[in-house]
């Protein structure tokens, strides 16, 4: 396969042990995407998966998911697809995020045949593929990756092999890898200890565009509103003042944010990001008898979003 090339960016995977990460650091020393854990087998599910998918988000980076395959049968594969697609609705699903859903299967545990392990892979892959709607991609390790037939060329690799020296072999499913993960100790601020460092086939640009038309949801509705910006709220500037009777034009500004609040945190829910507490904190104090939410069981990305946009615009001043 190919060497890395100057010029290709750069990004990282994580899961749980690599524990709280400041990500606007990990985005500052120069990477571009990570890859996060989300599930392994049927029940599993990372418990640092949806603080590190709002966290990369906030810093901008490109962000990607993962699950640890296990499957030794159809029936189970499918499962496993179903446990994943589920977890990623809780970030918005796979569509809300710019990398597509990738399948780590580098393992054998049932002592498959090659035969076997493509058809419990292509099982995993298909059901994805249609929970989603989007392509997944296939990480493996150099050695492992000869399990693979050529009918699963038409996934995108992301492969492991740890040398400044070898490059990936070629396998008969791939001449190309599409992600390396070239080291396993790996040093970046805002991580505590070691982590997986990768590097995409091209430039951060290419890593977009070529992504991009898989991660935008088919036919959107006209105008859709932005998910920083309230849908065309009368004055959102100029809330009504805490502890003050309202006038008119101040009930009516002050319904329409309401509204859109509402919007926003009837989506898929999460708890509260440490990037939006400050805001959460303020749009809650601003009015204590008449509060704009509650956050008792959570609310979605967007929402804590959007309350965050609205704080720094200065909007929960009194």
């Amino acid at each position: 396969m190919q060497t890395r090339t100057p010029g290709n960016t750069q990004g990282i995977d994580v899961s749980r042990y690599q524990g709280t990460i400041d990500w606007a650091k990990v985005k500052a020393s120069g990477m571009t995407f990570v890859f996060i854990k989300a599930t392994e087998g049927r029940t599993y599910t990372d418990p640092n998966f949806q603080q590190n998918v709002a966290g990369a988000l906030a810093a901008g980076m490109l962000v990607g998911t993962y699950h640890f395959f296990r499957g030794t049968s159809t029936e189970i594969a499918k499962a496993e697809a179903a446990h994943y697609a589920n977890t990623l609705q809780k970030v918005g699903g796979a569509k809300a995020l710019q990398l597509p859903p990738v399948m780590d299967y580098e393992n054998n545990p049932g002592n498959l045949s090659r035969a076997q392990m493509n058809t419990v892979a292509k099982a995993f892959l298909t059901e994805l593929q249609r929970l989603t709607g989007i392509k997944p991609m296939i990480y493996t390790g150099n050695s492992f990756a000869g399990n693979f037939d050529a009918s699963l060329g038409t996934y995108d690799l992301w492969i492991a092999r740890y040398s400044n020296t070898r490059v990936p072999e070629d396998q008969p499913a791939w001449k190309r890898w599409t992600f390396w993960q070239y080291t396993d100790s790996g040093k970046v601020n805002g991580i505590v200890g070691n982590v997986d460092m990768n590097e995409f086939e091209g430039t951060a640009a290419q890593l977009r565009a070529r992504y991009a038309p898989a991660t935008t949801p088919p036919n959107p509705p006209p105008n859709p509103p932005k998910p920083t910006e309230p849908t065309n709220p009368p004055n959102p500037t100029e809330p009504p003042k805490g502890g003050e009777p309202m006038t008119t034009e101040e009930k009516a500004a002050f319904d329409a944010l309401k509204a859109q609040v509402e919007r926003l945190q009837a989506r898929q829910q999460m708890e509260v990001p440490v990037w939006a507490k400050a805001a959460v904190e303020a749009a809650l104090a601003y009015d204590p008898k008449n509060p704009l939410f509650s956050i008792d069981n959570g609310a979605s990305y967007d929402f804590y979003r959007f309350i965050t946009v609205m704080h720094r615009r200065g909007l929960f001043k009194k």
